[in-house]
């Protein structure tokens, strides 16, 4: 089996168990990368892992709060414009309530203002999930992993953690001024010509 794994750029045959062990046959699906490591697989979610799927740019502003202020990050993969971040199985139901009970949420502002905190798709129990390649076959692919799975037991953040992190990441995105909100009724003179 190590043949598989020699240039699978941090997943180990661990990490690769892992994530197989996710599916309904396990040994079917490690075999299957056995002969075509550069294929990826699409897994269920719900029992190995949950997956919280952020765009591209602000799922990297996660991960970056994750390991630089945080606990660190489970397995994150990119795809399509996304950014994938594995987590404790159980987060997909749990993470939109909290957004929502916190008003990071576009469903949980009232207030009219624009989300701080953009559309996070949550994949649980039900949902499946296209993991990269163990091997990327095309580095243009867009299919990669970020962090790797590398363990049988990797530690992977529940919605409180991810919660932090997006509210983390939303506020680091945020311009702040000293000046007050503009009063939209106010009449506008121009005052630049005047001697």
């Amino acid at each position: 089996m190590s043949s598989a794994y020699d240039e699978a750029l941090g997943v180990t045959p661990d990490g690769a168990a892992w994530l197989a062990s996710a599916g309904t046959y396990p040994r079917s699906t490690l075999a299957f990368w056995e002969e075509r490591p550069q294929a990826p697989v699409v897994l269920p979610c719900g029992a190995a892992f949950d997956v919280v799927s952020a765009p591209a740019m602000f799922g990297r502003a996660m991960l970056d709060r994750l390991w630089g202020d945080g606990p660190g990050s489970g397995p994150v993969a990119a795809f399509r414009g996304r950014t994938l971040l594995f987590a404790a199985p159980g987060t997909a139901q749990r993470l939109p309530t909290l957004l929502e009970w916190e008003e990071w949420s576009a469903e949980g502002r009232r207030d009219g203002r624009a989300a701080t905190v953009p559309p996070l798709l949550c994949h649980g129990t039900g949902d499946a999930v296209t993991v990269p390649a163990l091997v990327p076959s095309d580095p243009g692919c867009g299919a990669r992993w970020v962090v790797a799975p590398d363990t049988r037991h990797p530690w992977l953040p529940g919605p409180e953690i991810l919660l932090w992190a997006a509210v983390r990441a939303a506020r680091s995105a945020v311009r702040i001024s000293i000046s007050p909100p503009p009063d939209q009724d106010a009449k506008v003179y121009d005052v630049s010509r005047r001697r």
